[in-house]
């Protein structure tokens, strides 16, 4: 019996990765589950990333613009991890990955303002703990962008290149 099945061959960047330090009963479900793993690992990496910059900066200006600075930095830290390595997106042509990005931005924009709005609520009129909050608030805005990246930016790309089309969808028939 060959050491990596079929389906192990074909993993993720992510999955090959790890597979050494899988033990190998757990192998097929986290086979099964990879792009979910890899996006909670660099979605981690994205907050400590947002972290790095919010804490330090939030002791010199207020915590708001601290957080927009920190968000900056995690989105586009986000963006090319999600995009080369939790949905493995080869297409790095200037105009697929700008129209990529300005999406992923839009995107991270909403959960932006819900960082925000979450952050102004507790620590303004509730008078939470400015830190705290931020935490809590990390928690939502994890959640809020996978189901994003998951629904509504990438889908219509998997079910393109499903189907055997050309996934940036603005091919014409002609061309």
């Amino acid at each position: 019996m060959p050491e990596t099945s079929e389906n192990e061959a074909n993993g993720s960047k992510f999955y090959r990765f790890i597979r050494p330090l899988v033990p190998r009963p757990l192998r097929p479900m986290v086979l099964r589950r990879q792009e979910l793993l890899s996006y909670l690992v660099f979605g981690a990496l994205t907050t400590l990333v947002n972290f790095l910059v919010y804490f330090p900066l939030s002791r010199v200006v207020h915590y708001l613009i601290a957080n927009a600075v920190a968000w900056v930095a995690a989105v586009a830290f986000a963006f090319f991890v999600n995009k080369a390595f939790v949905f493995e997106d080869e297409r790095w042509d200037a105009r697929t990955a700008i129209r990529q990005a300005l999406s992923f931005a839009a995107m991270r924009l909403v959960s932006l303002g819900l960082e925000e709005l979450i952050l102004y609520v507790f620590v303004e009129a509730l008078h939470c703990s400015a830190n705290v909050t931020k935490v809590i608030a990390q928690i939502v805005v994890i959640v809020s962008n996978y189901a994003f990246s998951k629904w509504v930016i990438f889908r219509r790309q998997k079910a393109e290149s499903e189907n055997g089309a050309e996934p940036d969808g603005d091919r014409s028939e002609n061309e």
